[in-house]
C-alpha cells in the first residue's frame, strides 16, 4: 500500500499558528461542546430506541423524529465548525478533546504543530502520520524559533 503525500494549502510558523489561536480557540470550543452534546443526545436516542419499532401509533414517534431532525441539523453545524478551522489552514484532530493541528515544515518534512483547548500557546508538534499522543515539545532546533521554511504558502505545482 502506498502512502499519499500530504500537501496542505498552507504551512504555518509557530508565531503564525499562535496568532490564529484566539479565533481557533473560539471555534474549537463551540465545536467541542457541540460534539459532546451530539454524542450524548445520540446515545440517549439509541438507548430509547432499543427494542422499539417505528410505528405511527407510537405516541412518542413524532418526538423521536424531531430529535433525529435536530441531531441532523446540529451535525451539519458541526461540519461548518470543522470547515471554518480548515479554511484557516488548521486541521481539527480530536473533536471531543479540542485538539487542532497546524501544518508546518520541520527539518524538511511536513508535520503538525499541535494545540488543544486549555493550552495558552503552541508548544508541541507531531509527525503527520502520528497521533496527538506522540507529540513532542517544540525546541529551537525543531522550529520554535525563526525559520525560513516555516510559514510559506504551499501550492502543488503541476
Amino acid at each position: 500500500m502506498q502512502t499519499a503525500t500530504i500537501r496542505p494549502a498552507r504551512l504555518f510558523t509557530v508565531e503564525e499558528a499562535n496568532a490564529t489561536l484566539p479565533l481557533v480557540k473560539a471555534i474549537t470550543l463551540d465545536l467541542q461542546r457541540l460534539a459532546e452534546d451530539l454524542l450524548e443526545r445520540q446515545q440517549r436516542l439509541d438507548a430509547l430506541g432499543k427494542g422499539r419499532k417505528a410505528d405511527q401509533s407510537d405516541p412518542y414517534q413524532d418526538e423521536v423524529e424531531q430529535i433525529q431532525a435536530d441531531l441532523e441539523t446540529d451535525s451539519k453545524q458541526l461540519e461548518t465548525y470543522v470547515e471554518e478551522l480548515r479554511e484557516l489552514g488548521a486541521e481539527p484532530k480530536g473533536l471531543a478533546e479540542g485538539q487542532v493541528g497546524f501544518p508546518a515544515m520541520i527539518d524538511g518534512r511536513i508535520v503538525y504543530l499541535c494545540w488543544k483547548l486549555g493550552e495558552s500557546e503552541i508548544r508541541h508538534w507531531h509527525e503527520i502520520d502520528a497521533g496527538f499522543s506522540s507529540r513532542q515539545p517544540l525546541t529551537e532546533e525543531v522550529g520554535a524559533g525563526p525559520s525560513e521554511t516555516l510559514g510559506q504558502d504551499f501550492h502543488e505545482e503541476g
